[in-house]
């Protein structure tokens, strides 16, 4: 096998390699002969099938797989020997056809860059800590009231927490939404389901009455052509219903599982599930910390455009929720997530080679823990935990995540670090 490597920019690099065309042609004939051992086909007798009749049959997905199985021995053979780190599978262009004996390909892709030495000492860190106190298990409980309220009609003005039944329909310009009649619509005043202006445009107004407001839609509107523009509004109120908090009694109670409904019972239930939020919360404060921290420090590291490539287009399916999986991504949006992307290749690039220098590998007991908390979200938290166990994918970004939590902890641990007392709604909900 002879290989040559170009380098085509500061990280991408082309292999060319060749190898005896014979090797191609040896592996095709032992693939011919395990297919008429153990190939069926109508009118032979099993393990006779002439070598005829398979090449004509098969010959081409023959060819096809050994070519493949080749390319991808000598390739793996060639970064080895030449000390190279791919971070992704290449592109491979030959034409498979043997020229003065040897089969030729090449293969284009992006090495890992040389990281730096990470002086973690000189890094100035933030921990934060918290506490659960009695009054985050209050405000908890009435957040589960709210999720669990009813609602009855109303005749009276609409008011906050009130839900509102009503018909619209919206002119811009010559736009007119929908084209002919109105649509009927929602929402809850003060929930934010519907956009703030058009939730106060409603409120004070009681069924059965008919309006027009002028509204300025918001950028993110579904329609693009009321998205950011001010229309003419006209409503009509079919309903207004007040919402009903129940009462935190035992039947109340008894709603979450905690069969004899006694209420202390269930506010330690409710804290131990604060107090997994919270530490869930303070390890990814701590990571975006550290990774801010390193991030800030190596400006100039250069990283594989490839994986920038892939993380924008994660951030980009993880915000626009509603993109068909197979969905191009829209070019605009990709772009304005690069710079992001490009943040999160670095951290974890610098995390991952902390780690490595150090000895840090993943704690299998954290890993299980990861997985059992991801799980217990689920109806059926059982059949999660063997998904995870089933597919190596899926557990190694839980193993991943947590190395990258243990990391971060051992640089808070090494680093100049301080320590700042937050309240729990600080933590859950950073401004």
């Amino acid at each position: 096998m002879q290989v040559q490597l170009e380098n085509l920019g500061k990280l991408e690099r082309k292999l060319t390699v060749k190898f005896p065309a014979e090797q191609f042609e040896s592996r095709v004939r032992e693939r011919v002969t395990e297919m008429c051992r153990n190939v069926r086909l109508k009118g032979f007798r099993p393990g006779k099938v002439p070598v005829k009749v398979i090449e004509q049959r098969f010959g081409p997905q023959i060819r096809g797989e050994a070519l493949s199985d080749l390319v991808g021995s000598t390739f793996r053979e060639a970064v080895q020997q030449e000390k190279l780190q791919p971070v992704a599978t290449p592109n491979i262009d030959t034409s498979g056809k043997p020229q003065d004996g040897e089969i030729a390909y090449t293969a284009t892709f992006e090495v890992l860059p040389e990281i730096p030495v990470v002086d973690v000492a000189t890094l100035q860190i933030e921990r934060g800590a918290a506490q659960v106190s009695e009054g985050d298990i209050d405000a908890m409980i009435e957040t589960l009231r709210t999720q669990r309220r009813s609602f009855a009609d109303v005749d009276r003005a609409a008011q906050a927490g009130d839900m509102v039944t009503f018909d619209y329909d919206a002119q811009a310009g010559d736009y007119r939404h929908p084209a002919q009649g109105q649509e009927r619509a929602a929402t809850v005043i003060g929930s934010g389901a519907t956009f703030a202006a058009f939730e106060e445009v409603l409120r004070g107004h009681a069924p059965g009455e008919q309006f027009e407001a002028t509204v300025a839609f918001p950028v993110e509107f579904r329609d693009p052509r009321l998205a950011g523009q001010m229309a003419q509004v006209g409503i009509r109120v079919e309903k207004v219903r007040e919402s009903r908090l129940p009462e935190v009694d035992e039947a109340f109670v008894r709603g979450f599982g905690i069969a004899e409904g006694d209420i202390e019972t269930f506010r330690k239930e409710v804290r131990a599930n604060l107090e997994r939020e919270l530490d869930n919360a303070l390890r990814l404060r701590l990571r975006n910390e550290v990774a801010n921290k390193l991030v800030d420090a190596h400006p100039d590291l250069d990283v594989p455009q490839v994986l920038v490539e892939a993380e924008s287009e994660r951030l980009v399916r993880a915000s626009m929720q509603g993109l068909a999986a197979d969905a191009p991504i829209p070019p605009e949006a990709r772009s304005a997530a690069q710079p992001v992307a490009r943040r999160r290749v670095v951290a974890g690039l610098l995390l991952r080679e902390i780690g490595r220098s150090n000895g840090i590998r993943p704690d299998e007991k954290r890993v299980s823990q990861a997985v059992a908390t991801i799980a217990s979200t689920y109806e059926e938290p059982h059949k999660v935990i063997e998904l995870y166990a089933s597919d190596h994918q899926m557990l190694d970004g839980v193993r991943n995540s947590v190395l990258e939590d243990q990391v971060a902890e051992w640089v808070s641990e090494h680093a100049a670090a301080t320590e700042r007392t937050l309240s729990f709604d600080e933590v859950m909900h950073p401004r």
